[in-house]
């Protein structure tokens, strides 16, 4: 059997591991039809489902500050 060679190299695994460092993970739990509701707006909205949530969740802080 032959090897599979690793086609990432350690220099961009460290540089991934680095960014992805920035972040953290932030769960909810939707129902299936929620989540496809979700992403066919997103779609509709040419966003990723991430981007759409985040903008979402920004208008709305935005939103709720005292003026």
């Amino acid at each position: 059997m032959q090897e599979r060679k690793n086609k990432t190299s350690d220099s961009q695994k460290k540089a991934v591991k680095k960014y992805l460092s920035k972040f953290v993970d932030v769960k909810i739990r939707v129902t299936a039809e929620d989540r496809e509701q979700i992403q066919y707006h997103a779609i509709m909205m040419g966003e990723s489902m991430a981007s759409f949530i985040k903008r979402a969740i920004s208008e709305t802080m935005d939103r709720d500050r005292p003026k």
